[in-house]
């Protein structure tokens, strides 16, 4: 029951807030407009770890490095926390199988945050296409949906790009990701 209790918290508190910090991170590259509610919170929830760190860690190639580590530095404690849950031997520290894994995990949290922007996205277009928020999420997704509106074009009134995209995201997550992620753990 403990153990069943601590796995909550771990999936509650570590996942979620290394997703955020991932968001930031995507963001920042993205040069998405954070002056909105979105923004505001995801600055506001990680401004407290991220300044500290940027004071040792400078950023690399125009990325903000620091929120990327920290998000790793997460992720992993994340990780290990699950595997010292579900009865890990712990013989030899695995760090390379561990760092594998991690990059693994970020891709997908990655790719869910690109999901969830491609649905929010959608939603607000037909509700309210002047939301504060509809920059943002234009930052973000416009990247990945450009190439394909070059190729594809409208049917009718509808743009069917991003339908398109939401397949590739998830036939990523289904077929490399998950190799990729039955391959880390093996190095465990």
């Amino acid at each position: 029951m403990l153990t069943s209790a601590i796995q909550f918290l771990c999936d509650a508190l570590l996942q979620p807030f290394a997703a955020v910090l991932m968001l930031r991170f995507h963001l920042q590259w993205l040069r998405a407009p954070m002056r909105n509610s979105v923004g505001e919170f995801v600055m506001a929830l990680t401004d407290f770890l991220v300044l500290r760190t940027r004071r040792h860690i400078p950023p690399a190639w125009g990325l903000d490095s620091s929120s990327l580590l920290l998000a790793a530095m997460v992720e992993m404690i994340y990780l290990l926390a699950t595997m010292g849950l579900h009865g890990y031997a712990f013989t030899g520290f695995p760090l390379f199988g561990l760092l594998a894994w991690t990059a693994v995990k970020l891709i997908e949290i990655s790719l869910y945050l690109l999901i969830a922007a491609l649905f929010i996205e959608a939603v607000l277009s037909w509700v309210n296409p002047s939301t504060p928020v509809a920059p943002m999420l234009s930052a973000v997704t416009q990247p990945f949906l450009a190439p394909l509106r070059r190729r594809m074009r409208p049917v009718g009134r509808f743009d069917l790009s991003l339908f398109v995209l939401l397949i590739i995201c998830q036939l990523t997550l289904i077929v490399p990701v998950v190799w990729l992620e039955q391959l880390a753990v093996s190095l465990l």
